[in-house]
């Protein structure tokens, strides 16, 4: 299936906030990974479901920090299959299956071999979409060898000059390190009272920042950009953050956040399945019947927007 790879320039602007509101309403089997350099928040902002895997009875606690992709590099040093994935998955209330990443940045200075390996292995998790949380890329970042294998990059970017200015850059640099790589998608953080308007400005400014680069390319006779498209907005919802952290009681599914979610979704999947006809349709048995590696934490993905949990606003 499908891995895309989400992040964002300078300040990151609620790139993990955007994940799990993505995963929350994805309409097809999916896990949130962490793979952000700087280090996660998962594990201090989200409760997870204790199913009884980890000894528990039932009921709620902590995402366990050392289970996530620190556990996950121990064992890839000796080869990553996918299957090896799902070990290493927990599962928030709700039913959000997670890859926790690293803490803090120390720790990513000795997995910068991991990410190839990792995004080969994301690609193999059939019937499972990956969304990867790369946080802040940076110039040469090490996440460039997920990112290139990825099937889409998606960068957030609030509706303010210096927040567009800074995604200009990057859709820049990205341009000369991605050559041949995947397309890139712009969501656009917007607020509700000028939701439409602040995405269509931002998508006036991308558009013309890449028919400049594609010129550029022309002219110098050099290899084409990777096309460039808003896809587009996620509401700034302070209260359905909030209730997606489980911190507030409520109807998650009807904040504005969620609403938006599941329409940025709904447009990612139909663009992923129109780049690639064949992995449109799920399938949980491939042409000679024989299985594919299990959905991580053994389950069908995330919470539907009909759970109760997610209308609870226990995500």
């Amino acid at each position: 299936m499908a891995l895309i790879a989400l992040a964002a320039d300078k300040g990151a602007p609620g790139v993990t906030t955007s994940a799990v509101a993505l995963g929350a309403v994805w309409p097809r089997p999916v896990l949130v990974a962490e793979c952000d350099q700087a280090g996660g928040d998962l594990v201090y902002r989200l409760p997870a479901a204790d199913d009884g895997r980890n000894g528990g009875k039932g009921g709620t606690g902590m995402l366990n920090p050392s289970r996530g992709l620190l556990s996950l590099a121990a064992t890839a040093r000796r080869g990553l299959r996918p299957e090896q994935i799902a070990e290493h998955c927990q599962r928030l209330v709700g039913g959000l299956d997670v890859l926790v990443g690293i803490t803090n940045a120390e720790q990513a200075q000795g997995m910068t071999w991991l990410w190839g390996p990792l995004a080969r292995a994301f690609a193999g998790l059939a019937p499972v979409d990956v969304l990867a949380d790369c946080g802040r890329l940076g110039a040469g970042t090490p996440l460039l060898d997920l990112i290139r294998a990825s099937d889409m990059l998606v960068l957030f970017t609030r509706a303010t000059l210096e927040q567009v200015a800074h995604l200009r850059e990057r859709i820049a640099a990205l341009a000369g390190e991605l050559r041949g790589g995947p397309p890139v998608g712009v969501v656009v953080l917007a607020d509700p009272r000028d939701f439409r308007a602040s995405i269509a400005e931002v998508d006036r400014i991308v558009a013309n920042a890449h028919q400049r680069l594609r010129a550029d390319a022309a002219a110098s006779g050099g290899p084409q950009p990777p096309p460039v498209s808003v896809i587009g907005g996620l509401a700034l919802d302070p209260k359905g953050a909030e209730l997606l952290a489980g911190h507030w009681g409520g109807r998650l599914d009807r904040t504005l956040l969620i609403r938006s979610a599941r329409e940025v979704a709904g447009t990612l999947v139909a663009r992923l399945a129109a780049s690639a006809p064949d992995a449109a349709v799920p399938h949980a048995r491939g042409p000679e019947g024989a299985a594919h590696p299990a959905p991580p934490g053994g389950g069908g993905g995330p919470a539907a927007p009909s759970d109760p949990q997610l209308q609870e606003g226990r995500l």
